[in-house]
């Protein structure tokens, strides 16, 4: 009553707020920025990348997906934050490793750089080889292998940065995938297996990737199975079945 003008123009705002739509929420677009300045401040959206026949990244830095120089100021704990942030928006899979973990699984990737992995379906497991190159790690099924040999495509790369290793302890990883093939699910499956087997402190685990490079006559398929069953890895992560294993 006192200034007219004053509550004209708070009618107005209230006006325009009940104008925006249902869910509008300003917190939201705060974050929706946030996410978007990360993108552009830490991340290099795969520039200067040249993809290989079948579609994966060949030579594929870390410095052309992260900006490294940027956050070598940040703790490792923001990094992960970071990585984490940026590629659960993202139909992929991806890890933080720490060093000390990495460390181990490289040490036994360059005494025994293949495996034989068993992906749960619906009905029984399907068998994929995966082979260490450097630090990526190339998975195609055995099929694949045994009717083309070494010329099977990859069907998933694992990349793996040590690039932070030294001074944040902390390994990055992503991965790329031939979506004709597998889905997110197998993937993550896989790359689950991968830290099961190279980076397990049961010496029966590992004794079974030993066996496969050194004495494959003694290897046996099944033990795979088992060991998956016995870890409980092959039960939740057989399709229809959540996980909670990052």
């Amino acid at each position: 009553r006192s200034n007219p003008d004053v509550f004209e123009s708070r009618m107005e705002k209230r006006s325009e707020v009940k104008k925006q739509p249902v869910g509008h929420s300003k917190q939201g677009e705060f974050i929706r920025c946030m996410e978007e300045k990360a993108r552009t401040i830490f991340f290099a959206e795969g520039l200067g990348s040249k993809t290989s026949k079948g579609g994966f990244t060949k030579h594929k830095t870390l410095d052309s997906i992260l900006n490294v120089e940027m956050v070598k100021e940040k703790s490792a704990e923001e990094i992960t934050q970071i990585w984490n942030q940026y590629f659960s928006a993202k139909d992929t899979v991806y890890a933080v490793i720490p060093a000390d973990k990495f460390d181990l699984m490289w040490k036994r990737a360059q005494k025994c750089p293949s495996f034989l992995y068993a992906l749960p379906r619906k009905e029984g497991y399907e068998f994929f080889v995966g082979q260490w190159s450097g630090t990526e790690l190339h998975f195609t099924s055995l099929i694949n292998v045994q009717t083309q040999g070494e010329t099977a495509p990859s069907q998933l790369v694992l990349y793996h940065y040590p690039d932070l290793q030294k001074e944040k302890g902390i390994v990055l990883m992503t991965a790329e995938m031939d979506s004709k093939f597998l889905v997110v699910h197998d993937a993550q499956c896989l790359a689950n297996q991968v830290q099961l087997f190279y980076a397990t402190d049961r010496s029966e685990t590992y004794g079974l990737v030993e066996t496969f490079n050194h004495r494959s006559s003694e290897f046996k398929y099944m033990a795979v199975i088992a060991e998956l069953e016995q870890s409980g890895l092959g039960r939740e992560l057989r399709p229809g079945q959540a996980s909670d294993k990052s």
